[in-house]
């Protein structure tokens, strides 16, 4: 139906009202379009926040100290992840001194909990099995591909003792679908 067939009255009902409708549209679209110039997909849980600022690190004993604090952040989230732990884990909360989400903030610098100290043991040994018996394995084996990284969570797991492994029963040391053991011959050990 065109609006200048309808009689006056209507016409004066329709327009604003096709005019409120084509504003709802159009502010509705507007809310849902992105805002802003994109940097990529948001992290996880960012809910759309503006990136984090991390102050530069200031007590930096391992790791390489011309790392920024994002960088440092980064790291410290992957430990975390790869050993199922949160910052106070290894950093001594202050609890006189909250964020705006009334959680203690972090005395990073801080080296009086024995976890920062047996961290910083785990990274030293990791780097040295990295560079004295991963590397030199491989060249020796002649990998077509790198090696696996070796990373916290190689041995963790996610937890922030390692488990112990246990062999399966059903494979043992020989792998699957290996002949048993000759009659009168013991199992194989190592």
């Amino acid at each position: 139906m065109k609006i200048t067939s309808l009689p006056k009255p209507a016409t004066a009902i329709a327009l604003p009202t096709a005019l409120l409708t084509a504003a709802v549209f159009a502010i509705a679209t507007l809310a849902q379009a992105p805002q802003g110039p994109q940097q990529g997909p948001l992290p996880p849980g960012g809910g759309g926040r503006p990136p984090r600022s991390y102050p530069a690190p200031t007590n930096l004993k391992v790791l390489p100290k011309d790392l920024t604090g994002q960088q440092v952040h980064e790291i410290m989230e992957g430990w975390a992840g790869s050993l199922g732990v949160h910052c106070d884990t290894c950093h001594v909360a202050d609890a006189s001194n909250p964020m705006p989400n009334g959680r203690p903030r972090m005395k990073f610098e801080d080296d009086s909990k024995p976890e920062k100290q047996m961290a910083r043991i785990m990274y030293t040994m990791a780097e040295d099995m990295k560079k004295n018996y991963i590397a030199k394995v491989a060249e020796m084996d002649k990998m077509d591909s790198p090696a696996a990284p070796l990373t916290c969570g190689t041995c963790h797991r996610g937890h922030l003792d390692p488990e112990a492994y246990v062999i399966p029963h059903d494979e043992g040391p020989r792998g699957p679908g290996a002949p048993p053991p000759a009659a009168g011959m013991p199992p194989m050990q190592h």
